[in-house]
């Protein structure tokens, strides 16, 4: 696993991470015997990052992993986020609510101080009156956390908190169909010493290859429930794609595919090709996914050839069809 370094004065961690929304539920229930054996083999695998948040199983993703961490050979960094709850989102932000709510992730991962706490896709308003910046630079003068960072949902609001004094690192949605944020944010977040956390990797899976137009999801799956976008931003699901036409550009994907790679490989390889990026968190529901995932670090980078068909296509047959804030 190659390393790579998450912000200025940050951490040094695997180029490949764990998403572990998984955990939670919200892509159908997981047992806890196979959230173990996933981590387990992640770390394994060379993997010592995890991002988690407090409303992924209302807890219950972090519960998982801090009794991981209590018998992990060795050193995981885990960042946790703030702000999604029903209790807090849309209008309920105060420095009163994000300490509890930090307290709260201190428990369920028992452990001292927050390794990293992300703003969790506040709304654009809460970034812009700044004060929330300060609460948590309070928090880590406390020593509560030892960095902060956001996950945001466009390039206005990544640009709003590279602003800020300390901010440790940006997550943002980042995939083949999802490009225009790369020349948009990557050169600002490196001139401002933040690292780049790139979530949905895969499109919610449509960039597995494994799907079809009648490929069905759990209801407990927001594959299902929030397809377009009933219950959050649908940049979330499928990457603001809709799920048939995500289908489509799949298999258009496939003609370009180099004959020795998966879909998946293809991918991740390419989001670890932009020096911006820290580290890409893929999910894993198994196992065997979780050191697939790993491997792709091994993978030899793309050719410049591949990278501009890429590109190519995702300004003539994507960019038009996504939808949410982007």
């Amino acid at each position: 696993m190659k390393i790579r370094q998450l912000g200025k004065n940050g951490f040094n961690i695997g180029e490949i991470g764990l998403g572990c929304w998984q955990f939670g539920g919200d892509f159908g229930h997981m047992k806890e015997d196979t959230a173990f054996a996933i981590m387990t083999t992640a770390v394994a695998n060379g993997v010592s990052f995890f991002d988690t948040a407090d409303v992924y199983g209302t807890g219950r993703s972090e519960e998982l992993i801090g009794r991981f961490l209590k018998t992990c050979p060795g050193r995981v960094t885990v960042a946790t986020k703030f702000g999604r709850g029903d209790d807090v989102y849309p209008g309920n932000y105060s420095e009163e609510m994000l300490r509890r709510k930090i307290e709260g992730s201190l428990k369920r991962l028992g452990v001292d101080s927050l390794d990293l706490i992300q703003l969790h896709c506040v709304p654009t308003e809460v970034l812009r009156r700044a004060e929330i910046f300060d609460w948590l630079r309070r928090c880590k003068e406390e020593g509560l956390i030892k960095h902060f960072g956001a996950s945001v949902e466009t390039i206005e609001e990544g640009l709003l908190c590279l602003e800020q004094d300390g901010l440790l690192s940006l997550q943002v949605i980042f995939n083949i169909f999802r490009q225009k944020i790369a020349p948009a944010l990557f050169p600002e977040a490196k001139a401002k010493g933040a690292g780049i956390i790139v979530r949905l990797p895969l499109a919610s899976g449509l960039l597995s290859g494994k799907f079809s137009k009648n490929t069905t999801f759990a209801k407990t799956d927001h594959r299902n429930y929030n397809r377009d976008g009933q219950h959050f931003n649908v940049g979330e699901t499928f990457a603001g794609l809709p799920f048939e036409k995500g289908i489509e550009l799949t298999e258009t994907i496939k003609q370009l595919l180099p004959g020795n790679m998966s879909m998946a490989e293809l991918a991740l390889r390419w989001i670890l090709d932009h020096e911006g990026v820290s580290v890409i968190i893929p999910g894993a529901s198994s196992p065997e996914q979780a050191k697939g995932n790993a491997a792709i670090s091994d993978i030899a980078p793309l050719s410049g050839k591949l990278h501009r068909a890429l590109a190519d296509f995702y300004r003539q047959s994507v960019h038009d069809h996504i939808r949410g804030p982007y």
